[in-house]
Parts: C-alpha cells; sequence; structure tokens
C-alpha cells in the first residue's frame, strides 16, 4: 500500500508542475507580447482612439475592456488554480505521510507494528557492530480478561502493558505488538547476555503488576523468549525464530520465566513438531487410554477411587510419558481433546465398577478458561449415562492463579451438577487460604514431596498436621499422594489422615485389571 500511494503522489506532483511551467509561459509570453505591441509603435493608443471614434458603432472600446478584464481574470484564476493545486499536493502528503504512519504502527497501543519491527531488526542484523538481542513475549493470563470483562477491559490491559514497556526508561529498546497478546522487544548494544537477562527480569516484574480496569485488578503474567542477534544471518525472521523457539519453551515452564535460545533447542523443536504430528494422529485413533490408580482408606485397605491417568504408547516413538505429551498438549490447544478423550473412556470403565466407588481425572488449568467445556461434560456424561455424583474433577493448585472470577463460576457450575471438585498437588503452587476457603473444594491432595520425606524431617509432619486441621476446619477430605512404606501410613494415620494413594497400594493399571485389584484387596480385608 505505502509504494502505491507514493507513487501516485510523484506522479501527480510531476503532473502540476509540468501544468505550472506551461501556465508560467502563458503568462510571460502574453505579458511579452503586450510589451512588444505597445513598444511597436508608442502611438498605438492615439491610433487605437482615433480608430474607435471612426468606428464608434462598433463599441471597440468596450471589446478591448472586455478582453483586459478577461485576460486579468484568466491570470487571477490561474493563480488560485495553482494555489489549489499546491494545497492539494500538501495534503495529499500528509495522507501519504499518515497511511505510511498506520502501516508501521499498531492502532490499539501505539506501539511499532509487526512490519515496522521486522523492518527494524533487519536493519540490525544486517550491522556488522555491537551486540544486540529480541526478545518474544506473550501474555500468560490474559484471555480471561477479555472472555469475562469484555473486549474494552482486554484493549484497556493490552494498552497498559504497552506503557508499561514504553516506560521501561532504556533508550535502546524497541518496543513493538505483534499481535494479540503478543509483544517483542530489541535490545540494543549490550554487553553482555546479562544485560539481556536484566531486561527480562523487568519486563516481568513490570507486566506483573496487577492491571487495573473498570475496578478489577488483573493479575496477567508473561513468558519470555530472548535470541541474541549474532549476525550469522541477515534475515530477520530467522532472530524472531528463534526467539519463539525459547518462547514456547517458557510457556512449558509455566508461570512469568524467562528463556535464552540456544541451538539445541531447534532440534528439540523438530522432535515436538513430530511428537504433536504423532499425537493428533492418536487422538484421531483414541490412542489415548486411561490406567487407573486405587485411592484408599488408609485404615482398612479399601479402595474408594480410582484416578484416571493418560497413557500413550506409540507404535513409533514408544511409551511417552505424560510429563512430556501432557504440556505439549496444552501449548498446541490439544488438551481439552485429550481430556475428553479420557472422560469418555473413563466413564465407559468406570460403570463395570461397584457404584461406591468414585472415578477421579485430572483437569487441566487450561480448560478453566473454556466456557463451553461445561457444556461437553454434560454431554459426556449423558451419552455414557454416568451419574455426575460419582466423578471427581482434580484440578492442580498452579489454577488458582487464574483469575478468580474466571475459576469461581466455573467450579460452583461443576458442583452444581453434583461433580466433586479435589485441590492436587497442594503445597507446591500458589494458594491463599482465603482463596481456598471461598472455592468449592471436596478434597485436598498433599503433593507427593511432603509424603515420601515424611518420616525424615519434623517440618513435613508439621505440614501435614497444619493441612489435616485446615482440611478439617474447611470441611474437606485430605488425601496423600506418593504413599510408598508401611511407616508413611502409619504417621499418616497418626496425623488424621484417612486417605492414600501411592505404589504401595497399586501401581496405574489398565481397566482390565480392575476387576482382580478388587478381589485382590476384598480377600486381603475379609481374611
Amino acid at each position: 500500500m505505502r509504494p502505491a500511494i507514493g507513487l501516485n503522489v510523484r506522479l501527480w506532483s510531476s503532473r502540476l508542475a509540468r501544468r505550472r511551467a506551461l501556465l508560467d509561459f502563458l503568462i510571460i509570453f502574453g505579458l511579452a507580447v503586450v510589451a512588444r505591441i505597445a513598444t511597436y509603435d508608442m502611438q498605438l493608443f492615439e491610433r487605437f482612439y482615433e480608430y474607435s471614434r471612426a468606428h464608434e458603432d462598433w463599441q471597440i472600446d468596450e471589446l478591448a475592456v472586455t478582453i483586459a478584464f478577461a485576460s486579468l481574470a484568466f491570470i487571477v484564476f490561474g493563480l488560485r488554480r495553482m494555489q489549489d493545486q499546491q494545497r492539494e499536493l500538501t495534503l495529499r502528503l500528509a495522507a501519504e505521510q499518515h497511511a505510511t504512519m498506520l502501516a508501521l504502527q499498531d492502532p490499539l497501543t501505539g506501539l511499532p507494528n509487526r512490519r515496522r519491527f521486522v523492518e527494524a531488526l533487519a536493519a540490525v542484523a544486517r550491522q556488522r557492530d555491537g551486540r544486540d538481542a529480541v526478545i518474544i513475549l506473550d501474555l500468560d493470563g490474559f484471555k480471561p480478561v477479555n472472555d469475562v470483562y469484555g473486549h474494552a477491559s482486554g484493549d484497556e490491559a493490552l494498552r497498559t502493558v504497552a506503557q508499561r514497556l514504553k516506560s521501561l526508561g532504556d533508550p535502546r529498546i524497541l518496543a513493538a505488538r505483534l499481535g494479540g497478546d503478543e509483544f517483542a522487544l530489541i535490545v540494543r548494544n549490550i554487553i553482555a547476555l546479562s544485560e539481556a537477562e536484566r531486561i527480562a527480569e523487568r519486563v516481568i516484574a513490570a507486566i506483573e503488576i496487577p492491571i487495573p480496569v473498570g475496578g478489577v485488578e488483573h493479575h496477567v503474567e508473561a513468558s519470555l523468549g530472548v535470541a541474541e542477534v549474532d549476525r550469522s544471518s541477515d534475515v530477520a525472521e530467522e532472530y524472531m525464530r528463534r526467539a519463539d523457539i525459547a518462547l514456547y519453551r517458557a510457556k512449558e515452564e509455566h508461570g512469568s520465566h524467562y528463556v535464552f535460545y540456544d541451538e539445541a533447542m531447534d532440534a528439540e523443536r523438530k522432535h515436538a513438531i513430530r511428537l504433536e504430528k504423532s499425537l493428533r494422529a492418536a487422538l484421531s485413533e483414541g490412542g489415548i487410554v486411561p490406567n487407573y490408580q486405587p485411592i484408599v482408606d488408609l485404615r482398612t485397605g479399601e479402595v474408594l477411587k480410582f484416578e484416571a491417568l493418560a497413557r500413550w504408547r506409540d507404535p513409533i516413538l514408544g511409551e511417552v510419558p505424560p510429563a512430556v505429551f501432557i504440556p505439549l498438549a496444552e501449548t498446541r490447544g490439544l488438551i481439552a481433546e485429550v481430556t475428553e478423550m479420557m472422560l469418555r473412556k473413563a466413564c465407559a470403565d468406570a460403570l463395570s465398577w461397584p457404584a461406591s466407588i468414585t472415578l477421579c481425572v485430572n483437569l487441566s488449568a487450561v480448560l478453566l478458561q473454556d466456557k463451553s467445556f461445561n457444556l461437553k461434560l454434560v454431554k459426556i456424561l449423558s451419552e455414557k449415562r454416568f451419574p455426575a455424583g460419582r466423578l471427581e474433577l482434580e484440578i492442580t493448585e498452579r489454577a488458582l492463579k487464574a483469575e478468580y472470577e474466571v475459576v469461581r463460576p466455573f467450579l460452583e457450575n461443576l458442583r452444581a451438577l453434583g461433580i466433586r471438585i479435589s485441590l492436587d498437588d497442594f503445597g507446591t503452587g500458589y494458594s491463599s487460604l482465603s482463596r481456598l476457603r471461598r472455592l468449592p473444594f471436596d478434597d485436598i491432595k498433599i503433593d507427593r514431596s511432603f509424603v515420601q520425606s515424611l518420616d525424615e524431617s519434623p517440618d513435613r509432619i508439621a505440614f501435614v498436621r497444619t493441612i489435616m486441621q485446615l482440611g478439617r476446619g474447611l470441611g474437606m477430605t485430605v488425601t496423600a499422594e506418593g504413599v510408598e512404606e508401611s511407616a508413611q501410613v502409619s504417621s499418616l494415620i497418626a496425623e488424621g489422615c484417612t486417605l492414600g494413594q501411592g505404589f504401595l497400594f497399586s501401581e496405574a493399571i489398565p481397566a482390565e485389571r480392575i476387576g482382580a485389584l478388587l478381589a485382590t484387596q476384598q480377600r486381603a480385608r475379609t481374611g
């Protein structure tokens, strides 16, 4: 768009210049003719007077006056037209400058846009001196601001973030908005990469400050990918690609985090792409299956619940650990499909269990922002004819970092269906007592790291004791994860914990082995 506008304006201005030159020539030529006629014979006017007197009936004098005034009017018209054309040229040049600004500036935040950023980065990459870095950042927790409070609030939050980036106070930084909730920075003339680290930390600290919009404070975090402009390429997109790869690694870490690019990430990125392709194929072919780990009454050994744990065995890659493919599914937008597949298969399997046994399924924090998930869940329960009262959804403590106004109605809707809610991995994430009290949890699961070192540190015993008191005070049951030794069972029972889960009781097993497990534990209790 910009070259076309510039070409049109240049063509138009050249035509205007030619017209002005022609008009100037005609005026000068006319004046020269008049001057020549006037000087040809100094008695011109006397003769004209005599001629007009002799031919008074022709009214030549009036005709001459008319011609003179017409010539003068023509000259005045030409001058005014020249002024109009000059004014129009000025307006057109201003329009070109405005169009250029729009083409290079983000209209919402006033920051340079992607095109301007790429041009600036390309100029930096072509230089052969200095040391520079590029940072790409993505906002975490921004989507609920848009979904819950509307796009006007989301736009205001983006403007606030942009203002904070502009206010970093370092003239070496060029900040830009790439689109959506993605921003980028060029950091010029750094002495060492440690300077880029400090700037990344300042960016994170600036964005983590609550954003007040419409009387509500929104908590937004940022993941950052950092790449050095090492002049190995003069293509701006190459450095953006490197920073983008580092950004994806940072997002896998969850929460505010920055990662520097290194060459090994390219191979990992290619592996992740292959893994994503295989995961999509597994989802289309039903390759994600649940295995079940029992949750038992610590005093009697009776199985009260089974937690469904996702398992994936790829024909080429082999057994892919959940710690690998679950974060991949979250970052690639596939976690909803994984969860729905797990729910369908687990509900179908659980129908064959005793009605007293509860089915537990993990729910990703990402799905707390999915307004349609509740409807999908109702549809699955209806299709499988599985009672909502036998389903318990486990949410990690990290989910409480999301917008409270998003989490609370989401959980309350689940509870309204009769579904139980469990807070998983308690003690490793972020949760305040006030939030825990105001959210509708039924069960707290103590993270395995506290249980496995239970006999090694009095602090662990004190922590478990505190959680038990908290659970009783809030009317919640408490489950201990990672139970592997009988001594741990005794310590947990002594502190009042009644539910446990871990390898001491059983590993996660396929659905076809559950009948045998239940029969074995029944014989152990009765024998």
